[in-house]
């Protein structure tokens, strides 16, 4: 009966990983450091990977504009790109009709495979 116990009791205590601590201090950092133009919002709050980044130019060709834009972060947070697409309809060279962005920090796979340009960065 204690097996049984402890086999519950590990079930409905869920550990935090080191990659979702990450992205706790990622996303308050986020929030704190975003200027007045974009607000981050989350749909729904138990979710942090995925929310949305609303974005509002005080300046340029898109002033005024309301610019709402999705992010998923991947379970392999800082080893896979972010999925990022934009919700609202606009022109631009780098968004296509359907939202997609082309960046190439957003794509998995370039020079070297994984999503680097060659370049091997380090996170300790």
């Amino acid at each position: 009966k204690l097996k049984r116990d402890d086999a519950t009791a590990s079930i409905s205590t869920r550990r935090v990983s080191v990659r979702e601590k990450l992205l706790l201090t990622e996303v308050a950092e986020l929030e704190a450091n975003s200027p007045w133009t974009c607000k981050v919002h989350f749909p729904d709050p138990n979710k942090l990977r995925c929310f949305q980044l609303i974005v509002t130019p005080d300046e340029g060709y898109y002033e005024g504009g309301n610019f709402q834009f999705e992010t998923e972060v991947p379970d392999a947070n800082n080893m896979v790109p972010s999925k990022v697409k934009c919700l609202t309809k606009i022109w631009h060279p780098n968004i296509t009709k359907t939202g997609e962005i082309c960046l190439s920090l957003l794509r998995e796979h370039l020079v070297d495979g994984t999503g680097h340009l060659g370049i091997k960065l380090f996170v300790y």
